[in-house]
């Protein structure tokens, strides 16, 4: 199954975006922390040229701690400076101010030296839909400001938001690519909620992953569904998962959309834990 989704308004957003780069001192590139590679937009590097910028792994908590960790390392090896986040609880968020100060210290030595009072840092936040653009600028603001939700493409328009006198954001629309080249990277935005249910096959992306916790987090799967082994077939895990969680038809077999439905909803939910799908040390540098 080939996942696309690219809405008119995201490439409305996309020149929005580009116009108003001289505006910013700094971009906040926003993602998931489950899935920090999938959910990083390759158009990015085209669209902010040299901007300075800062990496925000949000909903942190969702992740496996571990390989959070290792991805801030990754970026650091890449001369990128990456925080771990959660824009719900507010976790991290105090750090934000003092690294972009640090990412920017040289520009702000200069206006210094010129003898200019420094300003408030203008940052834009950019990220894919439903990465938390909106809560992290209400956790921001100290005020619900940005319109927010569990539902991808909410923010439309920008809008400037001030925060206190250290910070100035300018909001913009979640952004997706026309083409994911890696069709795993569909399924992890898919997987994770940054794209429409409705525009998916719900058996394929629950095949996904359960295939992913087959590799990476067995024990879990065992545990859940309460199996003593793993099923070599799919369609009879489908089977094993379904009978467990009493998702049958009338006549007695399982319902396989019910069952790919609960393994997505477990999934999202933490069912099986913190996970992280995309694995630093299978990253090319």
């Amino acid at each position: 199954m080939t996942i696309q989704w690219f809405p008119g308004h995201m490439a409305k957003a996309r020149r929005e975006v580009t116009e108003k780069l001289k505006l910013v001192d700094i971009i906040f590139e926003l993602v998931d922390a489950r899935i920090p590679d999938s959910s990083s937009n390759p158009m990015l590097k085209e669209i902010i040229q040299q901007k300075p910028r800062l990496i925000l792994l949000n909903k942190a908590d969702m992740a496996d701690q571990k390989l959070t960790n290792k991805w801030i390392d990754y970026y650091s090896n890449q001369g990128h400076t990456a925080l771990s986040i959660n824009s719900q609880a507010g976790t991290g968020i105090k750090e934000i101010v003092k690294a972009s100060e640090k990412i920017l210290q040289e520009k702000i030595e200069r206006q210094r030296a010129k003898g200019l009072k420094p300003r408030a840092i203008r940052a834009m936040i950019i990220g894919i839909p439903n990465v938390g653009k909106s809560t992290l600028i209400n956790r921001l603001a100290k005020r619900n400001i940005a319109k927010t939700g569990n539902t991808p493409g909410i923010t439309r328009a920008q809008q400037w938001i001030k925060v206190g006198k250290e910070l100035e954001l300018l909001d913009t629309p979640g952004i997706l690519w026309p083409k994911f080249e890696d069709p795993e990277t569909g399924y992890k935005l898919a997987l994770t909620g940054a794209i429409k249910d409705t525009l998916l096959n719900m058996q394929d992306i629950a095949v996904f992953g359960l295939k992913f916790l087959q590799d990476y987090y067995p024990e879990r799967l065992l545990e859940r569904y309460q199996l003593t082994e793993i099923p070599e077939e799919i369609s009879v895990l489908f089977d094993r998962i379904g009978q467990f969680r009493g998702s049958l038809t009338s006549g007695g077999k399982v319902d396989y959309d019910k069952t790919a439905e609960i393994v997505i909803r477990d999934l999202r939910m933490q069912k099986f834990g913190n996970l992280t799908f995309d694995l630093p040390e299978i990253k090319p540098e």
